[in-house]
């Protein structure tokens, strides 16, 4: 397959819909070869896609998958941190299962898929993209459990961009509201407090981002990139 993306290897976390979906499925179009993983995923192999099941919550998940990844390549040109859970309420009334269960998804999970893929992408000098949030800058009621697990990432993503620099590197992607699954329980269009689905970006709007930032010049890097809605009604 040709692109600006061929001969290239991907991992895309949180694969199987929504922002993880429309990455991977991008940086397909344009010529990697990408290894989706996902909970929800069976595994498959096609020509220019790997399907593997991994729930970033179990570190068995994430080492198995790394092994599996690091027997059908040499090395990894970009991976993108994606996977994510959002759960809406008061601070006061998450229990604490629920507070870790957000952390386990959003931050350990991806430092875990960061510990495990982190050697095979230095050595092709490649690209950690992390999807972050409008919440890892900026607060909002009954995000205590999300904003601090996106804040948390946010860090990880800083301190890995300093330790890393001249191996890899990294890019911080901050999307605002985002039209995916997620929102199905939240039924935003019937809440005041909330914008409406079809004032949100779509998954494409941010697997573009993703796509201008591993393709800057290997010199150059896009430390963070912060997308918004615009405020004008989607016509797409």
């Amino acid at each position: 397959m040709s692109g600006q993306l061929a001969n290239k290897v991907a991992v895309v976390t949180g694969a199987s819909r929504g922002i993880g979906e429309a990455v991977a499925k991008t940086l397909q179009e344009n010529g990697a070869h990408v290894f989706r993983l996902a909970r929800s995923l069976t595994a498959d192999t096609s020509r220019h896609r790997t399907d593997i099941p991994c729930d970033l919550t179990k570190v068995e998940d994430v080492e198995r998958a790394a092994r599996t990844i690091s027997n059908q390549c040499d090395g990894i040109d970009i991976v993108v941190s994606n996977a994510g859970t959002f759960l809406l309420k008061p601070a006061s009334d998450f229990t604490h299962d629920e507070f870790a269960a957000q952390l386990a998804v959003n931050l350990i999970g991806p430092f875990d898929i960061m510990r495990e893929l982190l050697p095979s992408l230095a050595r092709r000098n490649g690209h950690l993209i992390t999807i972050g949030s409008v919440a890892d800058h900026q607060c909002f009621p009954g995000n205590a459990a999300y904003s601090a697990s996106k804040y948390g990432l946010r860090a990880l993503h800083e301190v890995i961009a300093v330790e890393e620099r001249g191996r890899i590197r990294a890019t911080l992607v901050s999307p605002g509201a985002t039209n995916t699954a997620l929102w199905d329980p939240i039924d935003p269009d019937n809440r005041q407090d909330l914008p409406s689905r079809s004032e949100m970006l779509g998954a494409r709007d941010v697997a573009d981002v993703v796509l201008f930032a591993v393709t800057r010049p290997r010199h150059a890097n896009v430390d963070i990139i912060r997308l918004a809605p615009s405020g004008l009604t989607s016509s797409r």
